[in-house]
């Protein structure tokens, strides 16, 4: 059989060639400490994970779900985010229910786009964004995100022809693979920019509940007009460590949200009940298990950056998300660099190139292992002697 020619055209999955490598690597019993995953490492709490349980033994949750979802889940959708957000959710027409944020952000320029239409996505940026223009027969322009603007798109960087023909753009902050944030001024000046140009905003709002330094990360939809133009997208994965329940949502603008809930009509019949009903008790319930979380990202981050410092590696600290985005020392591409560490001190990262031409000269690090493994990954790296030269004017 030969695969359609939108298969063929389907990027190629990025993640898929580092877990080779580090699965070979840990084969020949070598002791890998990889910092390349995007996975939790720690179990979903407890008190949700019982919901669950209780949840599986109701014979009423052994039925089909309903097409768009459970009331009682877009009612805690709604709570969540006037809770947290100071947003008002209309639950019937502004909440779309997702299996996982990426089923949403491969799908919707399905919903919204025609074949060759125009979308923006950032560079670097999630590689799966890139999925979705192939199954939507659109083609995309990239907004650089360079450090010198805060891993910020410049949008009067961008040209005329660009912001004339880009009908659909995403964002995403706190930022993977940047660990950069967006304060609400940015927001609010997205807003205006969408809407002089007629541009349709998502903003992936995965790392929603990781920002450090005593600020809480903003929501899209807390900027004037945002649910006028846009939609933001929510997933439970990073925040309550539920990555392979799947369950996500959509919120904002109610013309976008029936698209997406039109197109799953046809794909899905929504999530098993009892995951939903485990994830508005998840959302309802009490939060000091998601402060727990962020602490102690924001502790392995400090101790990640800490002891980079110390051994002459010039790092800034991520602002959010549970990565950090460091750059490559002289003398290496991305790649080279990411293969090295991999060959020599067997330590795996995320080579920069991956999510983007702009992300070249940086590799990703995942802040998803214990401190004791962070700190022996840098003394690894450290007896590679790379960046002695440099140790004294860091610490200085």
């Amino acid at each position: 059989m030969e695969l359609s020619n939108t298969l063929k055209k389907l990027p190629t999955q990025f993640f898929a060639s580092l877990v080779q490598k580090v699965n070979a690597a840990i084969a020949e019993g070598r002791d890998v400490i990889n910092l390349g995953q995007g996975n939790p490492d720690r179990p979903t709490p407890p008190h949700i994970v019982k919901a669950l349980q209780e949840a599986a033994t109701d014979p009423a949750t052994h039925k089909y779900s309903l097409f768009r979802g459970m009331p009682e889940l877009k009612q805690a959708v709604s709570d969540f985010y006037k809770r947290e957000y100071h947003v008002d959710i209309d639950p019937n027409d502004e909440v779309a229910i997702l299996g996982g944020a990426k089923v949403g952000l491969v799908e919707l320029p399905i919903c919204v786009l025609n074949p060759g239409d125009y979308m923006l996505l950032p560079d670097p940026g999630y590689p799966d964004y890139l999925s979705g223009p192939v199954l939507a027969n659109v083609h995309f322009d990239t907004m650089p995100l360079l450090e010198e603007n805060d891993f910020l798109p410049d949008y009067d960087a961008l040209s005329p022809e660009v912001k004339k023909r880009a009908k659909l753009m995403y964002l995403n902050y706190p930022n993977n693979p940047t660990g950069a944030t967006a304060d609400l001024a940015f927001f609010e000046k997205t807003v205006q920019f969408a809407k002089e140009h007629g541009i349709y905003v998502v903003h992936d709002f995965a790392y929603g509940a990781l920002g450090f330094d005593g600020e809480k990360p903003v929501s899209f939809l807390q900027a004037e007009g945002a649910k006028e133009i846009g939609v933001e997208f929510y997933t439970l994965s990073k925040t309550y460590n539920m990555a392979g329940w799947r369950v996500a949502f959509a919120v904002g603008n109610r013309d976008i949200i029936e698209a997406i809930n039109l197109l799953q009509d046809h794909l899905f019949c929504s999530l098993f009940p009892a995951v939903q009903r485990a994830a508005a008790y998840a959302l309802n319930s009490d939060q000091s298990c998601v402060e727990e979380l962020r602490r102690v990202y924001e502790y392995r981050r400090n101790v990640l950056v800490e002891e980079a410092r110390r051994i002459g590696w010039n790092v800034k600290a991520p602002k959010g998300s549970f990565f950090a985005w460091l750059p490559v020392p002289e003398g290496f591409t991305s790649q080279e660099f990411s293969d090295y560490l991999l060959d020599k001190a067997d330590v795996a990262v995320a080579s920069g190139n991956g999510f983007g031409e702009h992300g070249e000269g940086y590799i990703r690090v995942g802040l998803l292992v214990e401190e004791d493994r962070l700190r022996e990954a840098i003394r690894r790296i450290e007896a590679l002697g790379i960046f002695q030269k440099d140790k004294a004017k860091v610490q200085k």
